[in-house]
């Protein structure tokens, strides 16, 4: 098939590591994105690559604590109250993957695509003139309770059971590792193959390397229609004309479903809203990644920056700014970490994941259009599995088998 026109829809990590590895497979480019390379929720993430995040997001507990969490304001996963037929779905699914089995069956494949996407990373830290913030120092979740400690220990057992290395510490091994936590944090679990960088850094840098192997990138371009005949897809129909193409990846994010009914496609995404709070870095902060787990906040050191990012908001494709819900993620980090009151604010940022309900991401070709590949759906971890995407998208498009067996993420497995 090398040769044949490829489309690349969305200009977030995931499109752009699929132009990049599509372009490297010998297609011709081109990707279109409505706004801007990086426009969305790439930019403002907390650029963690992270094996360690290889249990679903559908996993047993998680919906109880969610209708829990649903009626504060301030906590970490809250729903929008609305109408909305196809939110209801999503809701009726995700409870119905959070079982012992899905865990058992897609914590491993996580874990898989973790690995091979952690091995991507050091290979496009390595191209010149690529300058990411790329660092492999490990992540440390910390726990200011010995009950959250506890359950810290019982996820570390389950992920090192798949075979992903973790240690458990306690209150001074936690403090040798980060000396910028508080002594009031009582121990927990650090997780040596954790890697992180700045993601905006890494969109931009790696769309301009794929516009040097050729690839069109067509910035403020949206989609407004398809041309189909049969199962192929033959035409997109963009605000700056049709693009005539042989393969087509859909890889816009939250804004997929919409695209999709289009097509007459279910693409069974949520929105999920989440925001960051980037500061400067005061020189004894952080030097490594944290999770403070109460209060369900990310730290990460970004160079001269230091980034605390948060929550899940399922409120539809809304870019409102809650106020309150950016409070509460600049309070927490000051009861885990010394010195992080008082800084210089850089910036406050909200972007929209893509979460699909059983927690995994949709990758593979659609059963109903024989030329159209689905690359979406990667809620937290887009970044963390942007590379491995690309790679295995690459793969579907040259008609190659997979690298790895990816039939747990197929676009028809909610049918």
């Amino acid at each position: 098939m090398t040769g044949e026109r490829a489309l690349v829809i969305g200009g977030g990590v995931v499109g752009v590591c699929c132009a990049y590895y599509l372009a490297r497979a010998g297609l011709p480019v081109t990707l279109v994105e409505k706004a801007d390379i990086c426009a969305g929720s790439s930019y403002g993430n907390g650029g963690l690559v992270v094996p360690s995040h290889a249990v679903p997001l559908a996993a047993p507990g998680v919906w109880t604590k969610a209708l829990r969490w649903m009626v504060d304001p301030e906590g970490p996963f809250f729903i929008k109250p609305r109408l909305d037929p196809a939110l209801a779905t999503w809701l009726w699914r995700f409870r119905r993957a959070c079982t012992e089995a899905h865990v058992r069956r897609a914590t491993p494949l996580l874990r898989d695509l973790s690995y091979a996407s952690l091995a991507l990373f050091r290979e496009l830290a390595a191209i010149d003139g690529l300058e990411f913030g790329y660092q492999e120092k490990g992540a440390l979740a910390v726990f200011l309770t010995e009950t959250g400690l506890a359950a810290g220990v019982r996820e570390a057992q389950v992920l090192g059971e798949a075979g992903i290395a973790t240690k458990v510490v306690d209150r001074a091994g936690a403090r040798a590792l980060e000396p910028s936590l508080v002594p009031e944090v009582v121990g927990g679990v650090f997780y040596p193959e954790d890697a992180h960088l700045t993601p905006d850094r890494f969109v931009t840098g790696l769309a301009r390397v794929a516009e040097s192997l050729g690839v069109e990138i067509r910035r403020g371009t949206e989609v407004l229609g398809f041309q189909t005949a049969g199962r192929r897809i033959v035409a997109v129909e963009t605000t700056r004309g049709d693009v005539h193409i042989d393969q087509i990846v859909l890889a816009a994010g939250a804004w997929s479903p919409g695209l999709g009914r289009l097509l007459g496609l279910d693409v069974p995404i949520q929105a999920g809203k989440g925001y960051s709070v980037t500061y400067e870095r005061p020189a004894d902060g952080p030097r490594m990644p944290l999770m403070l787990k109460e209060a369900r906040v990310g730290v990460t050191p970004m160079g001269e920056a230091l980034r605390f990012a948060g929550t899940l908001e399922l409120a539809g494709l809304d870019l409102t700014i809650n106020r309150r819900r950016v409070d509460a993620i600049v309070r927490a980090p000051a009861r885990y970490i010394r010195g992080v009151e008082g800084l210089k604010l850089l910036e406050i940022w909200r972007g929209l994941r893509p979460c699909a309900p059983d927690g995994l991401p949709i990758l593979g070709r659609s059963p109903r259009f024989e030329n159209l590949i689905l690359a979406t759906g990667h809620a937290m971890i887009g970044v963390s599995l942007g590379p491995i995407t690309g790679k295995l998208v690459a793969e579907l498009a040259v008609g190659e088998r997979p690298s790895l067996d990816i039939e747990l993420l197929g676009p028809g497995r909610f049918r």
